[in-house]
């Protein structure tokens, strides 16, 4: 549905991502953020459809290119470690949120396993985003604490996690709670990644009942 095109980023650099637009003129944006194997054929899916859904969506390409095939999880891990996860924020997915608000009146911020813990940076430090939703992940508190976060957010973790634990997303909602935060948690009986068609930890029942719950959040918080 979409192409890649490029966009201005604050500093003045040129960024690139998959832009996939709704059928409606002025419609609500979504920045779509990646998972740690790089903007690959399942994440432009997911901006697919969001603009069937209603919604310009914008995958900000922050490897630059790169695309890790899932089997070499060695490669997506020196490529995670590699990103600067605050220069990326600050620079791609704001980037991408600005191009989107040129046309769109609200934008929202969601992201699946490294792109969720870029997601609650975004939350936290991107004054452009109305509302933010994470997939099984969150940021260190060294650079994100919940009081950071400044708009609505939503997570979605999973029960059976290495990268998100049962007890960090426990930590987490803890977190927001205490300080006061506009937040809604939902946990699922599968495993990180189950969002993700193009392997075999894919949970559908988990993943239509979290589209369904993404969906009424963003009218919520979007229009």
């Amino acid at each position: 549905m979409g192409t890649r095109i490029s966009f201005t980023r604050p500093d003045g650099k040129t960024g690139d991502g998959y832009l996939a637009k709704s059928a409606a003129a002025n419609a609500p944006g979504v920045v779509v953020i990646q998972e740690w194997w790089g903007l690959q054929d399942q994440i432009k899916g997911i901006c697919d459809r969001f603009a069937l859904a209603g919604y310009d969506a914008l995958a900000p390409d922050l490897y630059a290119g790169t695309v890790i095939p899932y089997h070499d999880t060695d490669a997506a891990g020196r490529e995670m470690n590699s990103l600067n996860f605050l220069e990326a924020t600050d620079q791609l997915v704001r980037g991408a949120a600005q191009y989107l608000l040129v046309s769109s009146p609200k934008v929202a911020v969601c992201g699946f396993c490294m792109g969720g813990a870029v997601a609650v940076l975004a939350a936290a430090r991107v004054p452009e985003f109305s509302a933010g939703i994470a997939f099984y992940g969150l940021p260190p508190d060294t650079v994100a604490k919940p009081a950071d976060v400044k708009i609505p957010l939503q997570a979605h973790f999973a029960s059976e996690d290495d990268f998100v634990t049962p007890e960090k997303a426990d930590e987490f909602e803890a977190g927001m709670k205490a300080a006061g935060k506009p937040f809604e948690a939902f946990r699922y009986d599968a495993s990180h990644a189950f969002m993700n068609e193009q392997r075999s930890v894919h949970d559908r029942q988990s993943a239509e009942l979290a589209w369904g719950r993404v969906r009424n959040f963003l009218t919520k918080h979007l229009g």
